[in-house]
């Protein structure tokens, strides 16, 4: 029998509860967690042996979102939950970046955790709630996992930090102007471990203290998580980190002075060889027994991160000579591609992205289905890194979870300069392909893109520029923060920590930790740092442009809106589409209409767009009351003659309204299909409209004294 275990406390405005024993019982971990009626479901299995020959960590996280959680069925064909969506590959990301540095050293064992939302209230997002509920599976699975963990979403209004706002509140968080931060902070009881951030311009000071609010408020949930596993917790995997530093003596023996003078090159591509040949030399020296141990991969990255953190920590130049504040060479250009809307190239030292701007109409805005509601996003940044950035040759597919990733921490820099929807009545589409790579190439997109678009005549509210900071950590008294870190500082350093903002302020944090958390005192330097970091590059920028163009690209559309009464709608777009299809036919423009009355008109042919605007406006304006108007003989009768005069508009000119004398016909004047200037004389009972001829110059269409001309006749 499996017992039934319910934990719950209150946090923030919601009753937050843990509970097992009920589902899943067989995976090796299995937690529900609530908040309101958000319900995530949590399971962690894992492998009791580690693959023969397993030299790396294989932790793989899953989040899936059920659309019957909110009541929902799928949209599509298949009517299925099918390929991870964006919010679901991100919120794995979450789960995954701050848990991952928490487990054992040395273990190599395959680890799965599947997070599945069973309910949504629409008020609590489920990726918080998420996270709570694979720290509880995994801290209650008996895997070696030094956690918890806990995690907190932070908004920011009116100066005051508020806990886990509800989901309308930072939805669409630039249509929005009260709530200037969604910040998603995660850490163990004394450190924090992850942070991922959007906002508007927030100061360091203000950045910091959401971080800080954040770890503060999350603290009672990895109390409930530790009460709840001295419960329900298995007994622990039993597990010994490896010793290998036998292993390590003898590869350090062998290679330490080929490896040191390796990392003494500056060039990557040479220094990566030289590191290569001297892992080649080791193993040369190494008998078959060690040859075969699978923490040989471990005792040779250790020997590299001694080499390249020692030098660092003890005062040292890093690996390309630079002290730890200075930003590599940047050279910016704009306008490099000929038929696109905006182009930017933007290379920092071994760094560079060609980023592309392509400006787009209502129609090109994402349809976004998700739990919470369908929605439209009227920017999108997409990020590709190919093999060849980095020199290797490597299989080329859809995105993964890094350029999903990448891609979004750079929309999340650059949503918050937008001009609004309003303002600036286009889809923006930025494209950044990275074309070398050596450390942080999301900033070198957020400073692409940031050029791209002031190149395509985007007026954004002011430039943007994004750094990658690093830490190398020895002891609480001993570290370093580094600017502008390169790849192997990332790869054998303890954090990456990126900061993108204007010179205003802070609009995207994006931090991972490598080792069991932070200090406050470390945070505080490195945002220093980095602002120090981002003005020198917003300047560099600025060299090559600094404000968005005041034209757009030929080959770029154009927008024109018009507002026209929301029961005029029907009429502009007709019976089964008739009457736009006719519109955008005959004028060569694209016409959309919402629901509101907005009308957008885009061509790259002003000429087009024009006459679509003039189409249109005759079916929705009114003709006005003593206004002359050019117009064409419909038909003749007896009585008169109808001229259409205004759009589809017709009107009557009576036989008496035509001519200065006596008419028996219309027709000893006039002929079907004749251009005529009528004047509107106004409307009958019926509303029918009157038109005169006589009083108006069929020449110059201008307005004839008629009363005045009759009484000097009769004189």
């Amino acid at each position: 029998m499996f017992d039934e275990v319910t934990k719950s406390i209150q946090w923030g405005q919601e009753t937050l509860t843990l509970q097992t024993g009920k589902v899943a019982r067989q995976a090796d971990g299995s937690v529900i967690a609530t908040l309101g009626e958000t319900s995530v479901m949590a399971n962690v299995t894992f492998a009791k042996e580690p693959k023969p020959g397993q030299d790396f960590f294989p932790l793989t996280v899953h989040y899936q979102e059920k659309y019957y959680a909110a009541g929902k069925i799928p949209g599509g064909f298949f009517k299925r939950e099918a390929r991870p969506s964006e919010k679901e590959t991100l919120t794995a990301r979450l789960i995954d970046r701050p848990c991952r540095p928490l487990f054992a050293a040395g273990f190599k064992n395959e680890v799965l955790v599947m997070c599945t939302v069973l309910s949504h209230d629409l008020v609590n997002d489920p990726d918080i709630v998420a996270m709570i509920a694979a720290s509880a599976a995994l801290t209650i699975s008996g895997v070696p996992f030094m956690g918890p963990i806990g995690a907190a979403r932070v908004g920011f209004v009116d100066g005051e930090y508020v806990l886990n706002p509800e989901v309308a509140d930072m939805d669409h968080l630039r249509n929005n102007p009260e709530q200037r931060l969604d910040l998603v902070v995660a850490g163990t009881k004394d450190a924090v471990m992850m942070v991922e951030s959007e906002a508007y311009e927030l100061t360091e000071e203000e950045m910091l203290g959401a971080v800080k609010f954040g770890h503060e408020q999350m603290q009672p949930v990895i109390d409930l998580i530790i009460n709840f596993a001295e419960e329900t917790a298995k007994e622990p995997f039993d597990f010994q980190s490896p010793d290998y530093s036998a292993l390590y003596g003898k590869v350090q023996s062998l290679g330490e002075a080929q490896m040191r003078a390796a990392y003494a090159i500056r060039d990557k591509a040479e220094r990566h060889d030289a590191i290569e040949a001297a892992k080649a030399a080791i193993k040369v020296g190494l008998s078959e027994e060690d040859l075969a141990d699978a923490n040989l991969g471990s005792a040779l990255k250790k020997l590299e991160s001694g080499i390249l953190r020692g030098d660092i920590i003890n005062g040292g130049a890093r690996i390309d000579g630079r002290d730890n504040k200075t930003v590599r060479a940047i050279d910016s250009e704009v306008g490099i591609l000929p038929r696109t809307h905006g182009s930017s190239l933007f290379t920092r030292g071994e760094t560079q992205a060609l980023v592309v701007t392509t400006l787009g109409t209502g129609d090109d805005e994402q349809i976004i289905d998700a739990l919470h509601g369908n929605s439209r996003s009227n920017f999108l940044l997409h990020y590709n890194f190919p093999p060849y950035s980095v020199g290797e040759v490597g299989r080329v597919g859809s995105p993964g979870r890094r350029e999903i990733g990448h891609g979004k921490l750079a929309w999340r820099a650059l949503q918050a300069v937008l001009p609004a929807a309003t303002d600036f009545p286009y889809t923006i589409r930025v494209v950044s392909e990275i074309t070398e790579s050596n450390g942080s190439s999301s900033m070198a997109s957020v400073c692409g893109g940031s050029l791209s678009m002031m190149d395509a005549g985007v007026p954004l509210k002011a430039p943007v520029a994004g750094v990658a900071m690093g830490l190398i950590l020895d002891d609480k008294d001993h570290w370093a923060v580094l600017t502008d870190i390169l790849g192997d500082e990332d790869h054998l350093g303890d954090m990456d920590f990126k900061v993108a903002g204007t010179a205003n302020g802070i609009t995207s944090l994006q931090m991972d930790i490598k080792v069991q958390g932070i200090t406050p005192e470390i945070m505080e330097q490195a945002l220093a740092q980095a602002k120090d970091g981002r003005m020198h590059i917003l300047g560099e920028m600025n060299k090559a442009l600094s404000a968005g163009r005041n034209e757009f690209s030929a080959h770029a559309p154009r927008i024109e809106t018009m507002t026209i009464p929301t029961d005029k709608i029907r009429e502009v777009i007709g019976s089964g589409g008739k009457v736009i299809r006719e519109i955008v036919e005959t004028s060569g423009a694209k016409v959309d209409i919402n629901d509101d009355g907005v009308i957008k008109i885009a061509s790259a042919n002003a000429d087009s767009i024009k006459k679509a605007y003039d189409m249109i406006y005759s079916i929705v304006a009114e003709p006005e009351e003593g206004k002359v108007y050019t117009g064409k003989v419909v038909k003749l009768v007896d009585f008169g003659a109808f001229v259409n005069f205004f759009g589809k508009r017709d009107g009557l000119v009576h036989v008496s309204q035509i001519a200065n004398k006596r008419l028996q016909h219309p027709n000893e004047i006039l002929k079907e299909g004749q251009e005529v200037k009528v004047k509107l004389l106004g409307f009958d009972d019926r509303g029918k409209v009157r038109l005169g001829m006589k009083m108006v110059d069929q020449e110059t269409g201008e307005e004839i004294a008629v009363e005045k001309k009759e009484e000097e006749k009769s004189e």
